[in-house]
């Protein structure tokens, strides 16, 4: 089994507003930096998608995967459980349901482990992942739409 270490942030500017997630993919002699950037989104949205992006970056099922997160609602939703048991209430009253089913179809697929470091610690790869996701929030001309987010808001002011 193959041991892959994957660092995580996410942003928005505002929050709720322009977002965007950073991710540093690092596995042996590979090294990947991804990120992207969203119109309006949240800080939680930001850091739940992108450790879904990671898992989902990985190209066969089987991986070991160590995820450095400084995002304690992202840890401890997964390390505590709590994610399983809004599952059993289909996520009723919980923000972000549609990353969280999208989290837990790529999940069992792979070992993961989640580990929590400290924001603006000096973490050299979660700073990286810092820097792409804040550029990634501020670069407005490739923004994308973040679908869910903006449903939900629809739906909360009742547009649908």
């Amino acid at each position: 089994m193959s041991q892959v270490n994957v660092y995580t942030d996410g942003s928005a500017l505002g929050n709720p507003g322009p977002g965007g997630y950073g991710i540093v993919m690092m596995a042996g002699k590979h090294y990947k930096e991804i990120k992207e950037g969203f119109r309006h989104t949240t800080n939680n949205r930001m850091e739940l998608l992108s450790v879904i992006i990671a898992l989902e970056m990985l190209k066969k099922p089987g991986y070991k995967v160590r995820i450095f997160s400084d995002s304690k609602y992202v840890v401890d939703s997964v390390e505590k459980k709590w994610v399983f048991g809004w599952v059993k209430k289909n996520f009723k009253g919980k923000k972000n349901a549609d990353l969280w089913k999208r989290f837990l179809e790529i999940y069992p697929k792979h070992q993961v482990e989640f580990i929590w470091v400290k924001g603006h610690a000096g973490n050299k790869y979660n700073e990286v992942c810092d820097q792409l996701a804040v550029a990634a929030a501020n670069d407005s001309k490739s923004h994308t739409v973040d679908q869910g987010y903006e449903d939900s808001q629809k739906e909360e002011k009742g547009l649908f």
